[in-house]
């Protein structure tokens, strides 16, 4: 399944792409579901089952997303379209999708492709190739499909990153990395959003980053479930203004996620809504390519069996505004 957050009217939901041009509300498909089969529920039941919020949705582990399932090919095979008046399957273009997860548990962000370790350092140290080292970023400031991102006002030279991130969907510690693959729950596009020349500055005394990057992180447009992805082979495509910058995959990882989970677990509990970002891929930024970001360009990032990720990017000395999380005036829309 892809699954995803969306909004209709003033609603949050939680659903699934059917295709590219239908969300089907995996709550109230589940309603539906036990409806047919005789077994109806009050919706608050339902909401037990399979809550309409991913992140409760993704604490539930392996029997929401069953029942997710059950509900999305009832669904999908009935054809049903309302229950209860309400309506189970949307055109796309009538409700709006927000980032999967609009304010993770957590995110934390590796740097395991080599050829962009080599690109971006020029010299790779040597515990890179020991430890998969990350930094963690800010999940309060969280974009989703087709937001606009603001230009920080610190910044000449804004950036794309070209990466995936692996969702934890089961909570662990100490886990070994032949355990690890069924802790991840599906994969989701991360676009790391980045301020270089305030990175730089940051990163030169030893510590950082922090508003190189803590300005935004894009996420979207859906969380694919393992099945739905070949994390090793799908084309991984970065376009600026329609023009293809950048394309790679992420078989060249020196560091497989499930090795990322059992070294950050050691001493530490990862949980539901944990983001574990990849790291760019090998000439997956601007900083690799000395190609720059302008003020109203649109930034499209995409990966073979999740889709697309866009953003407009604003204009300078426009101002921040809010992301997803907090209230709709806080927005910039597309």
């Amino acid at each position: 399944m892809r699954l995803v957050t969306f909004e209709v009217g003033s609603e949050r939901r939680i659903g699934a792409l059917d295709h590219e041009d239908v969300v089907v509300d995996l709550t109230l498909a589940r309603e539906a579901q036990l409806d047919a089969q005789g077994r109806p529920s009050a919706g608050t039941g339902v909401a037990e089952q399979i809550p309409p919020d991913m992140l409760r949705f993704l604490r539930l582990g392996a029997p929401a997303l069953s029942a997710a399932r059950e509900a999305f090919e009832h669904v999908r095979d009935t054809g049903v379209s309302e229950i209860s008046g309400r309506r189970v399957r949307h055109e796309h273009g009538s409700v709006r999708l927000l980032s999967p997860l609009p304010r993770p548990n957590s995110l934390r962000d590796y740097m395991v492709v080599e050829e962009h370790v080599k690109n971006a350092l020029k010299h790779v140290p040597d515990e890179w190739y020991n430890m998969p080292v990350y930094y963690k970023g800010n999940v309060d400031e969280v974009y989703g499909p087709d937001d606009v991102v603001p230009w920080p006002a610190y910044t000449d030279k804004l950036d794309y990153e070209l990466e995936i991130c692996a969702v934890v969907g089961r909570a662990g510690r100490r886990i070994p990395a032949e355990d690890a693959a069924q802790h991840i729950a599906g994969y989701t596009i991360f676009n790391d959003w980045s301020a270089r020349d305030i990175q730089l500055r940051e990163m030169s005394v030893g510590i950082g980053p922090g508003l190189g990057k803590d300005f935004a992180s894009s996420f979207g447009p859906c969380i694919a479930t393992p099945d739905e992805f070949d994390r090793d082979n799908a084309r991984l495509e970065a376009r600026i203004d329609a023009e293809v910058w950048s394309s790679g995959v992420l078989g060249k990882m020196h560091f497989s996620f499930e090795e990322i989970i059992e070294w950050t677990s050691q001493e530490q509990t990862l949980h539901p809504g944990d983001l574990l970002g990849s790291g760019t891929v090998g000439r997956g930024c601007g900083f690799e390519l000395d190609r720059w970001l302008t003020e109203g360009c649109t930034v499209e990032l995409s990966a073979e069996g999740i889709g697309v990720l866009r953003n407009r990017v604003g204009f300078k000395g426009q101002g921040t505004t809010l992301p997803a999380e907090t209230a709709e005036q806080g927005r910039v829309d597309g």
